[in-house]
């Protein structure tokens, strides 16, 4: 289990959050929070939502309706307007009537520190891993075109690549620095992402089925890994898994989607013994 746990202080929260697709409901009036020092788990059956959910949070979706907040701040907010006044399905659909839109880019939401992987690896395959974690690294570059041109943001540069070999040291991927990213096993391929996110400096960090593809040995490590990197740079980690075994071990608290919407949440013991759990998931194999 993590360290840090019961903390108050409020670092993401969902209020009434729907997503419709035309008349296709993909998230049903879903609230939560996670608290900062937190590892929070968001599982449940394949198609429950727990990826649109992520693309609410990171700006890739627009919610239907409700809210996102980030530190206390809304990244997202809205409420069904134009034809989906009609044809909107989920609940609380006036809650949010009279609030402007807020709708930010996925750029500037990883600017003000929440960064994400993603179930299907998303690397730049021509590029190698130092390259690719070096890339996360421009997003905090102050340097421009007239800056780069002339070379006045050498020191910055500098500083980048330090930083890109520290993270790679970190993540145990030193020796893999000049690989092409593509060629390196699957189980380092998934560290290798996490390193371009940590070198985005969020203080969020959204991890989607990071152990999708690993063996029993691999998945015990990366509960490790996640901790570890948890603890050494002070961040909130909110998941996506499917590996029982991994959210029971990490997770100081997990909410349960089914169909869209929220049916339970609680400690790793709480949802271990919650029967609507057990017979909407848990008590299914695993794919």
């Amino acid at each position: 289990m993590s360290e840090n746990r019961n903390q108050s202080t409020n670092v993401l929260r969902l209020k009434d959050i729907t997503m419709q697709f035309g008349g296709v409901v993909a998230i049903n009036n879903l609230s939560l929070e996670v608290n900062q020092g937190e590892i929070v788990a968001l599982i449940g059956p394949n198609g429950a939502g727990k990826t649109t959910a992520f693309n609410c949070i990171t700006g890739v979706y627009q919610p239907t309706n409700g809210e996102v907040d980030f530190h206390g701040s809304p990244i997202a907010v809205n409420h069904p307007q134009g034809k989906m006044i009609r044809q909107y399905a989920g609940i609380n659909g006036d809650a949010y009537k009279n609030r402007k839109p807020v709708a930010y880019t996925p750029d500037k939401i990883t600017r003000m520190g929440i960064a994400r992987t993603f179930q299907n690896i998303r690397l730049f395959k021509s590029q190698t891993a130092f390259d690719n974690v070096l890339i996360g690294t421009h997003l905090r570059r102050s340097s421009n075109m007239f800056t780069a041109a002339f070379r006045l943001n050498a020191r910055e540069e500098k500083a980048n690549r330090e930083k890109t070999a520290r993270l790679l040291e970190i993540v145990g991927l030193s020796d893999e620095a000049n690989e092409l990213a593509t060629s390196l096993p699957y189980g380092k391929q998934r560290r290798l992402e996490i390193a371009r996110a940590l070198a985005t400096d969020p203080t969020l960090l959204l991890l989607d089925e990071p152990a999708a593809g690993m063996n029993p040995q691999e998945t015990d490590e990366l509960g490790e890994f996640i901790v570890d990197i948890k603890n050494r740079f002070h961040l909130t980690v909110f998941m996506i898994e499917h590996h029982m075994n991994l959210v029971m071990d990490i997770s100081d608290r997990i909410y349960v989607l089914d169909f869209g919407r929220q049916i339970a949440e609680g400690t790793p013991d709480e949802i271990q013994k919650n029967p609507v759990v057990i017979a909407a998931y848990l008590g299914v194999d695993e794919e």
